[in-house]
């Protein structure tokens, strides 16, 4: 009876260990990034994860075997309300800004991922779970970069939003246009009345990923009769 228990919770550590260093895996990626999902929350989401997937399947078999009661449960009932449950948590990461942009699906489907991995781990399919890995790394790290390098136009350029300020209405299409002539492709337009008496033009265009924000800031700023500008990417 003491050899079962000993590999009993060997195994169940074996488990926790490998979701650990797996869910560290995706979370040093995301901390490397600067991102909201960083090691601790990737950590939590992963042992949590893993924890209640063994939790789900072993009280599956744990009920004692009666005459009179006869119990049955889902062994990955747990596993499924994860999958679910996570989803709040994802949507946390997802903001809209301002300019109607969404910013936060790449965390949020990391979150969802991290889980996965977590619950994969837990039933014991580690080989499936390592190459889930390995696979998300490279799909967020390495496939992006490839294609941009390939040089396909829209997939090698990056949206960002620019806030002009100007004086004169009828500076608002000269702007437009001295804008395109520096190679930015404009994708949508707003113009908005300021209570100064001032207009704000509101641009979401795309630009080559190679050009910094601060290249970007420095040749808009030098566009004439522009008060003030913003720039976020």
């Amino acid at each position: 009876m003491t050899g079962i228990v000993g590999s009993f919770d060997l195994e169940m550590l074996l488990k926790q260990s490998t979701s650990a260093v797996l869910g560290l895996t995706i979370g040093l990626e995301r901390e490397l990034k600067r991102k909201p999902l960083g090691l601790k929350t990737s950590l939590v989401i992963s042992i949590v994860s893993c924890l209640l997937t063994i939790v789900s399947i072993q009280s599956a078999y744990s009920f004692p075997k009666s005459d009179f009661v006869k119990i049955q449960m889902d062994p990955l009932r747990l596993a499924t309300q994860i999958v679910s449950g996570i989803g709040f948590l994802g949507a946390g990461v997802i903001l809209r800004r301002e300019d109607d942009s969404i910013t936060g699906l790449t965390k949020a489907a990391m979150v969802w991922g991290d889980a996965g991995i977590g619950i994969a781990t837990g039933a014991g399919f580690y080989a499936e779970a390592i190459a889930g890995v390995v696979l998300l790394i490279i799909s967020v790290e390495l496939i992006p970069g490839l294609i941009k390098g390939i040089g396909f136009q829209k997939l090698s350029s990056k949206e960002i939003s620019l806030n002009l300020t100007l004086a004169e209405r009828e500076d608002i299409k000269k702007i437009i246009d001295m804008v395109e002539k520096q190679g930015i492709m404009i994708e949508q337009i707003h113009i908005k009345d300021l209570d100064n008496s001032s207009y704000l033009l509101e641009l979401k265009v795309k630009v080559n990923h190679q050009n910094s924000i601060a290249d970007i800031y420095c040749n808009v700023t030098r566009i004439h009769k522009v008060k003030r500008s913003k720039i976020s990417e």
